[in-house]
């Protein structure tokens, strides 16, 4: 099995314990059990990051750092190469640019996106994603 990569969506919604973080967290788990460490894109980290501390101040911001640090993330820099794919992927699918970022990671990384974000809809053809 390819590995799993991490949307914000995915990783807010275990973080802010809402309807569906159960399976997030299984997944995650799956991950543990597996040689698979999770992935997770930096520019995505850093939208979990600010949504954190905007919402839930710097202790929450701090204590979302750590959790993602102890999982066991991968975490995926954007790299020029990954830039430039990125724009590309924004250039031709309605897609934010985060967003844009996750999707060239994946096809990159050959990795199941994991998300509920309805946006990847728009790019179901282009990879594998494991809807929560």
């Amino acid at each position: 099995m390819a590995g799993r990569i991490y949307d914000s969506f995915a990783l807010l919604k275990l973080f802010q314990k809402e309807p569906g973080h159960q399976k997030v967290a299984k997944l995650l788990e799956d991950d543990r059990k597996s040689e698979n460490s999770p992935l997770i894109q930096i520019i995505n980290f850093g939208e979990i990051i600010y949504i954190t501390k905007k919402d839930f101040g710097e202790h929450a911001k701090l204590r979302v750092i750590r959790s993602v640090l102890q999982m066991g993330f991968r975490i995926i820099s954007a790299a020029d190469d990954l830039v430039y794919q990125a724009a590309e992927l924004k250039g031709n699918y309605p897609i934010s640019y985060a967003d844009a970022f996750l999707l060239a990671t994946a096809i990159r990384e050959n990795a199941v996106i994991v998300t509920g974000d309805p946006e990847f809809r728009n790019v179901e053809s282009l990879c594998q994603i494991e809807w929560v």
